[in-house]
Parts: structure tokens; sequence; C-alpha cells
């Protein structure tokens, strides 16, 4: 037998005790309603037909009082009406006896029926003088009789029908018993045999939950023996043939296996840098002994439990590392020293640069995940010796430079006499170079100033529009030296923005600058701005050559040109520009094709209305 007979026999007895619960209750509700039938039948409308024939002789002597008194009251037509209803109801009557003297009290109701209409007619026949007398004598008395004989009539069937009722009622909850104990009965029969019928199929499930859980914790020995031929069975025989096969894998590969793995510990171990091999959802599957040192990782928990005692820099890392695999975005590579990270160890602070790489599966999907912690602590070190060293000598650079300048300025504008052409030449040439040298200075100054977290922001509510046409005045005269036409944009705006001015204007005269030295004579540079939801987007764009793709990820890196760019900074300009914008809690970023010239973008917040 299969399984789905098996359990459609388990649901039998409950579908047998619905059954007879259902004969019952329809035995009963048939009871209750031939009771009901019964009373209405035999009795109700008895009583209707004795009220109607009172109503029909009421109404014919108070026809014949109002003749014997000269009110003709009926022109025939109501007499014939009233008569016929009587006749109608007396007939039903004689033709539903069902009660004991019923009948002898509907012959008398006949009789005295006959004899009434007997003196009815003869009064209405009768001359004016003596009706009324007969009215009295002979009329009323055989009214009156008449209807009590009615009443009679009626009184017995209300009689029977409040015995027939309370027998009803009786019968009612007598039956309610029935049906309850008819139910209960069925139910515990149901359920016993149902639950006696579901012990036996679901007994053949525990035997084999048993040895699924032994083979579980490694007895490859266990086997499920369950006789028959159903579906269980056939699990059965699946899992004792892959029981079978694990052991001999197991017998086969078991020792390779464990060499490897301790390969692979052995290997991790051996690196200095914290290691963490993740699953997919994040539990931890494996980990170096400099992992445990450091951070505190516990080598033998389970899942997140491992990480309950690591600095939550470090989860915040593994966090960060499992979304970028599971976006699909493949490998995570840090892209220099600031993205190193303080990390409070057992040693104490130290800097960590983390890369993530996937672990894949043999459908080549992400199973888990490897993060390599790589201690940078000297590198960064050195990186901020050498970045006060540059600060230094920058700083160093700047008192001289300036003098230089200066000589320079006065030299070229003939204060100290005239120049001949080539001392002219010359001159000017020293010029621009010291205009580049000051403007490499105050980057790097800048830069080191950003570094040390010292940047600081005097914000204030201040227009786009002034913002942008500043700009476009300070930068107008280079332009024209390099026969650019530099364009403001009609403003579609009239917004304010949270904003420390002068550092905007060192950020949009860095990239009117650069956008200017890249467009060629003739040539446009555009300036916009445009609303966003809660900020305001301003843009450069310009007419150049552009900038090819696989330069743009890396444009606001620190000291990175692109190369065959024309001559220019040191590489820290955008990455200033960056790193200002930023610290408004703005975005910026660039849009380019080679030969279409390139636009760059950048966001500040919108001023907030005074309360």
């Amino acid at each position: 037998m299969t399984l789905r007979s098996k359990l459609l026999v388990a649901q039998l007895p409950l579908a047998l005790s619905l059954l007879i619960v259902g004969v019952v209750s329809r035995r009963t509700v048939a009871s209750l309603d031939h009771n009901s039938q019964d009373i209405l039948k035999d009795n109700y409308l008895s009583v209707l037909a004795a009220q109607r024939m009172r109503d029909s002789a009421d109404a014919m002597g108070r026809i014949a009082l109002g003749h014997a008194r000269g009110r003709a009251e009926d022109d025939g037509a109501e007499t014939k009406r009233r008569r016929t209803a009587f006749d109608r109801e007396l007939t039903f009557q004689e033709g539903n006896i069902t009660e004991t003297g019923e009948r002898e009290m509907t012959a008398r109701a006949r009789a005295h029926w006959t004899r009434f209409q007997a003196e009815f007619d003869r009064l209405m026949a009768l001359p004016p003088g003596q009706l009324e007398a007969t009215y009295f004598s002979a009329l009323e008395p055989t009214l009156i009789d008449l209807e009590a004989t009615a009443a009679d009539i009626a009184t017995v069937n209300q009689d029977a029908m409040v015995r027939k009722s309370d027998r009803a009622r009786k019968s009612a909850e007598r039956m309610s018993g029935v049906m309850l104990g008819a139910t209960v009965a069925a139910f515990l029969l149901g359920i016993f045999a149902s639950v006696y019928l579901t012990n036996r199929l679901t007994r053949p499930l525990s035997v084999l939950a048993q040895a699924v859980r032994r083979l579980g914790q490694g007895d490859l020995a266990v086997r499920a023996k369950l006789p028959g031929q159903d579906e269980i069975a056939q699990v059965a025989r699946e899992f004792n043939t892959m029981a079978e096969r694990l052991a001999e894998y197991r017998s086969s590969s078991l020792g390779e296996l464990l060499q490897a793995q301790q390969s692979s510990q052995a290997a991790i171990d051996s690196l200095p840098d914290p290691v963490l091999v993740l699953q997919s959802l994040g539990g931890l599957l494996n980990a170096n002994q400099a992992a445990a040192s450091l951070f505190g990782v516990d080598i033998e928990g389970a899942g997140g439990a491992a990480f309950d005692r690591v600095p939550p820099e470090v989860r915040a890392i593994v966090t960060k590392m499992k979304e970028h695999v599971a976006s699909g975005k493949g490998a995570y590579v840090p892209k220099g020293l600031e993205e190193a990270v303080a990390i409070a160890t057992r040693e104490g602070t130290r800097y960590f640069l983390a890369r993530a790489t996937p672990v894949h599966g043999e459908e080549e999907q992400p199973v888990g995940i490897t993060i390599l912690f790589q201690d940078v602590t000297r590198l960064r070190r050195f990186d901020e010796l050498k970045t006060d060293m540059v600060a230094t000598v920058a700083h160093e650079f700047r008192t001289p430079l300036t003098s230089l300048r200066m000589a320079i300025h006065l030299c070229t504008e003939g204060v100290a006499g005239p120049l001949v052409p080539k001392q002219a030449e010359l001159l000017f040439a020293a010029r621009d170079d010291c205009e580049r040298l000051q403007g490499i200075v105050d980057d790097i100054l800048d830069l080191s100033r950003i570094q040390a977290g010292k940047i600081e922001l005097h914000r204030r509510a201040v227009s786009a529009e002034s913002l942008l046409a500043q700009a476009a005045d300070e930068n107008r005269q280079a332009a024209r030296e390099r026969e650019v036409d530099l364009g403001l944009s009609p403003l579609t705006i009239e917004r304010s923005v949270s904003a420390d001015p002068e550092r905007v204007r060192l950020v949009l005269g860095n990239l009117i600058a650069n956008a200017i030295r890249h467009t060629p004579p003739a040539g446009r540079v555009e300036l916009r701005a445009a609303p966003l939801e809660d900020q305001v987007r301003f843009e450069v764009s310009d007419t150049g050559s552009g900038i090819a793709a696989e330069y743009l990820p890396r444009l606001f890196e620190r000291f990175f040109r692109v190369p065959n760019a024309p001559l220019g900074g040191a590489g820290l300009g955008l990455y200033i520009c960056k790193e200002i914008v930023e610290a408004h809690g703005g975005h910026i970023g660039v849009e380019s094709n080679p030969g279409h010239g390139a636009l760059f973008w950048f966001t500040l917040p919108v001023a907030q209305a005074p309360s």
C-alpha cells in the first residue's frame, strides 16, 4: 500500500465520525420539523378556522340587527360573502378533526349554523313590525350557541397546541442529548482510530529520523531497516545507499581531507596578519591565531558567537565586506592607506587595511568570504612622517617663494628698469613657474591640514548665484588669456546653501582652472547650478578632449595625474576638493567621454530657513 493510501485510511475514521454525526443531526432536525408540522397542520389551522367562523357569524348577526332596527346595512353582497366564508371554514374544520370531542363540537357547529341561516332568512322576510322581537327571541340565541361552539373548537385546539409544544420541547431536549452523545462518541472514536493509524504510519518516519540523526553525528554504519514498498521504505533504501557511499568515501578520502585541512590551517596560522574565513551568511568558518590573539575571535565559537568579544570596528569591517561580496562586486581591494582603520587590539591601537576575496562553490556562486587584515601601522606612521616633512618643507618654501614672486613681479613691471625682450621672456616664464609652485605649496599645506583633521568650516547661508558669479569673475582673466569662453548659465533656482564661502570658492576655482587648462582655444567652459531635493548641484563643464574611462575612478586620489595631461599641479587639487565637499556633507563626481569634454559636479546642502 502506498503512503498516500495509508494517509487516506488514517483519515477514514474521522470521515465516518462526521457521517455518523450528520445522520444523527438529520434525524434530529427531521423529528423537530415533524412535530412543528403536526402542530401547524392539526391545531393551528383549526384555531384559525374557528376564529373566522365566529367573525363571519358575528358579521351576519350585525347585519340582521341593523335590518331589525330599520337600518339597511347590506344589499345582499356582504351577507353572501359571509355565508360563503363560514361554509368554507366549517367544511375545512370537518375535514381536520384531530382531538377528542372535536367531532361532536363540529357537528353541533354545523347544526347551529343550519338553524342560524334559517332564522336569518326568516327574519329578513318578516314585515317591519315583527323584526326586532324575532331577532332577540330566535336569531340571537342561535348566534350565541354558534359562537360558543366555535369558541369551544378553538379552545380544544389551543390546549392541544400547548400539549404538543411541551411534548416537542421534551423531544428536542432528548434529541439534543442524543446528538451530544453521538457527537462525543464519534469524535472520541475518530480521534482514537486516527491516532492509532497515524502512529503506525509515522513509526517508520521515527526510525528513519533516528538513523539520519546518527548519520549526522558521524555514525556511517547506521542503516534504516524498514519493510514494505511504500514511499517511506523507498526513502529508507535510498538512505542506506547514501550511507554506504559515504562510508566508502570516508574510508578512501578522509586522510587526504584531514591532511589538506591541517595544511590550510597551518598556512593561515603562519600569517602574521589576522585572517577570517566566513560563510556566505556571515558565520565563522575558520580564523588564524593572529585573529584570535589580536581581535579576540573565538575560533571554537559557532556562527556569530565567535565575534562576541571582538572590537566594534572589526564587526563593521566584516559587515562592509559581506555587503560588498553579496552585491556581486567581487573581491574588495583597498585603494590606499587612507582606508586604514584604527582598531583597539590587545596589543594597543593599530591600523589595518582590510581586503576581501569571495570563496566560490561548484556553481561559481559565492559560498564564503576570506578577509585579510593587513597591519599597516608602521606604513601609516611613515606616511604621517612623510606628510609632516612635506608640509614642513612647503611651509619653509613659502617665505622665500613669496620674496621670489615679488621680485619677479617687480622686474616684469619694469620697476627695476627696462627689460630687453629676451629678459622679459625669461622673467615671464619664471613668473608662471613661481605661480605654479605657489599653487603646489598651497595644495600641500591644505593637504597637511586635511590629514591632520584641522580643516575648519565657517558655514553660513550663501546664495548659489553669488558663489558661481564670484568664481567666474576670479577666473575670467585666465580664460581670456587661454582664449576660452567662460560662461555662466542662467540660474533656475533661488536657493542658498549652507557652506564656507572661502572653501567653496576654492573648490570652484580649482575645477574652473582645470577646465580652462584642458580646453583648447575657442572652446567653452560653462558654470551651472541646479536644485535637488535638499541640495544644490554645482556643475563645471568644458569642451576639451575629455578623460579616458579607465582614469575616472582615480581622479580624486592624492597625487594622481592623468598621463600626458598638460603641465599643472602635483595632483592634489581634486583630492582637496573632494575632502572639502565631503566635509560639507556633499558629494563630488565627474562625467566624461574622450573627445566630448568633461563635466565635474558637486553638491552642497540647502541652508535651513531660520526658525
